[in-house]
C-alpha cells in the first residue's frame, strides 16, 4: 500500500497513523509517477485538484486553464492528498468513508 502525499500534512499523517503498514511517498520530493496521476484523474477528475491550497492561489489564469495533469506534474502539492494506492485501486482524501474502503481493500 502505497500513500502519495506530503510528510507535513496531517490529514496524511493521519492516514499514516491509522495505516502502519503503508509505505509514504512525498510528493515534493518523489513526485507522482505519471501513469498513476493518469489513474487518479481518471477515477476522480476535477476533485484531484486540490483548488484551496496555497501553490493553486499563486497561478495565474493561463496557468489555471492548462491541462490539469501537467500542472500536477510541475507542481505535485497541487494533488488532494492522500492519494492512496492499494493494488490496482486509488483512494483520495482521508475521511469516513475512504476509510472504511482502504481497510476493506487491505
Amino acid at each position: 500500500m502505497l500513500i502519495y502525499g506530503l510528510k507535513n500534512c496531517d490529514t496524511c499523517r493521519k492516514a499514516i497513523k491509522a495505516l502502519p503498514d503503508a509505505q509514504l511517498l512525498d510528493v515534493r520530493q518523489d513526485g507522482v509517477p505519471t501513469d498513476v496521476l493518469a489513474r487518479a484523474h481518471a477515477r476522480f477528475g476535477a476533485a484531484l485538484m486540490n483548488t484551496r491550497s496555497t501553490t493553486w492561489r499563486g497561478l495565474d489564469d493561463a496557468e489555471r486553464a492548462s491541462d490539469p495533469l501537467e500542472l500536477m506534474a510541475t507542481h505535485p502539492t497541487l494533488m488532494k492528498r492522500p492519494l492512496i494506492a492499494v493494488g490496482e485501486h486509488l483512494y483520495l482524501g482521508w475521511n469516513d468513508t475512504t476509510q472504511a474502503e482502504v481497510k476493506a481493500a487491505q
